[in-house]
């Protein structure tokens, strides 16, 4: 069982959280904390008291923009600790999930929070600290792939995917009506989309080949054009890219 650490300066936000820990069954205990310097002085006696002693805490469920010390800088020091509890983001902003994940975060939930996608959050800390009980594994949609977008969960068809790009951790579909940030790591989308006409041309992009409307060759550089929008192909994958173009029906 998880004993975890919630952790905003809105009490709204905070009790909601809990409640939710609270009815996930894999949550031992819940505690609340209203600011990055109280979580710390709770942190610190957990650490005093050991992993099995009565004050441990396993995992930290923590918002980012908070007045003083904010998530990121608490995460931060938390890094420098020899056993430090996990760290899951809950935060209303997207745009720090590079710099989360950096910093080892084991999950980032986007507010408002939904019970489900808590819960996913919950069995990833669980699967890490080895408490995850047998939960069935259902098989992804291979035609879709779900986003996160404003606290709503949406399937993006994988046919309307141009390219997508290596963000750290995660990896930001692009298509032409926007983009999505997800936390899937480049290589694993390579591997599952391959038999989907994906290809990688560079270490940060992967190029579905029906998207591109143009392959250029300027000075020595090879590049394609995706919409838009033009992508440099690296030196090693040039000729396998031609090669598949040359075959595209």
């Amino acid at each position: 069982m998880l004993r975890a650490l919630a952790v905003d300066d809105e009490r709204p936000s905070l009790e909601e959280l809990l409640y939710l820990l609270r009815a996930d069954p894999r949550i031992g205990s819940a505690e609340g904390a209203g600011d990055a310097t109280e979580a710390l002085r709770r942190i610190n006696r957990a650490l005093e008291s050991g992993p099995g002693g009565p004050e441990a805490i396993d995992v930290v469920f923590l918002d980012i923009q908070m007045p003083g010390l904010d998530g990121l800088d608490l995460a931060r020091l938390l890094g420098g600790f020899a056993r430090p509890p996990l760290v899951v983001f809950v935060t209303a902003h997207e745009d720090f999930a590079v710099r989360a994940f950096d910093l080892k975060a084991v999950d980032y939930v986007l507010k408002p929070v939904r019970k489900e996608r808590l819960a996913e959050a919950v069995r990833r800390a669980a699967e890490r600290r080895g408490t995850s009980p047998s939960i069935p594994v259902h098989e992804p949609d291979p035609d879709h792939i779900p986003v996160e977008l404003g606290g709503v969960t949406r399937f993006v068809a994988v046919d309307d995917i141009t390219h997508v790009e290596a963000q750290g951790d995660y990896a930001r579909l692009h298509t032409d009506r926007g983009s999505h940030l997800v936390r899937i790591p480049l290589s694993t989308l390579e591997e599952r989309w391959r038999s989907r006409g994906f290809v990688r041309i560079h270490r940060r992009h992967l190029v579905a080949l029906r998207h591109i409307g143009e392959l250029r060759l300027d000075a020595g550089t090879v590049s394609v054009l995706v919409g838009s929008e033009e992508l440099q192909v690296s030196r090693r994958h040039a000729r396998e890219l031609r090669d598949l173009l040359m075959r595209r029906p």
